[in-house]
């Protein structure tokens, strides 16, 4: 069975594929601090109550952290007795081109989705990812990753304005009936929801404007399924579009 690890700054999540679905994820913090036999521990107590059984022969990592992937190395070899494919190393191979500036490190997480979303959708796409930053990864008509956008994440704002100012409390985003706040919570929400419905609306129109062809625009991460209900721009929204793009990766390799 595949062990899939998405690192993100925020959550890392695991998942376990058993060659034809994702049987189960979890998630946890991510802390760059945090042992392989730590992680160990915990995911053997996970397989457990989850009563999963079979040995875990692969893995796959894709993080944006550095810090954490020498430990999920050790992880692999020291208790699943396999050499993990980690994305963004030369030797792994994507099945789809690159092209951007030469010398441009691209993301981990950005690459993988860019495979997950070519695979389901085709060519032509821009990915919209709802994480600690929210990216606009734009995929051609070949599959290759061509670059993007990105932008502070919507969490991230909040916290920034909370801190910022004294007077603002910090808030759940969420999607307010009316876009005039009548208090200063609704206030906050209005702008957080409906500034991102701006955002992703007026980034998407611009990439459209400088791509030949016409577009379609996909949703992955923890929030797109709540601005979905706020706009008409998203093609499809497709939470488990990381893993999905990982489990290819590692059969690839």
């Amino acid at each position: 069975m595949l062990l899939a690890i998405d690192v993100g700054n925020t959550n890392t999540v695991f998942a376990i594929h058993d060659g034809a679905s994702i049987l189960v994820q979890w998630r946890c913090a991510t802390e760059h601090e945090r042992t392989a036999d730590q992680y160990y521990v915990w995911l053997w107590n996970l397989m457990q109550v989850n009563e999963i059984e079979d040995t875990i022969d692969r893995v796959v990592i894709s993080s944006v952290v550095p810090q954490v992937v020498f430990n999920l190395r050790v992880l692999s070899d020291k208790y699943f007795h396999c050499r993990p494919v980690v994305v963004g190393k030369p030797e792994v191979e994507l099945g789809v081109p690159v092209r951007v500036d030469e010398g441009t490190l691209v993301g981990a997480d950005r690459l993988v989705n860019t495979v997950g979303a070519f695979d389901r959708y085709g060519g032509d796409l821009i990915v919209v990812d709802f994480g600690t930053a929210t990216t606009f990864d734009v995929v051609d008509q070949d599959g290759a990753y061509i670059g993007g956008v990105i932008s502070p994440g919507v969490n991230l704002s909040i916290k920034a304005l909370h801190e910022a100012a004294a007077a603002l409390p910090h808030i759940d985003v969420s999607m307010p009936d009316m876009v005039i706040g009548t208090n200063t919570l609704l206030c906050m929400q209005s702008g957080v929801f409906w500034g991102y419905i701006g955002l992703i609306e007026g980034v998407c129109k611009r990439i459209r404007e400088e791509h030949p062809r016409p577009m379609k625009v996909i949703g992955t991460g923890g929030l797109a399924g709540l601005f979905d209900r706020g706009t008409d721009l998203f093609n499809g929204i497709d939470g488990d579009l990381t893993l999905h793009g990982l489990v290819l990766i590692a059969d690839k390799n």
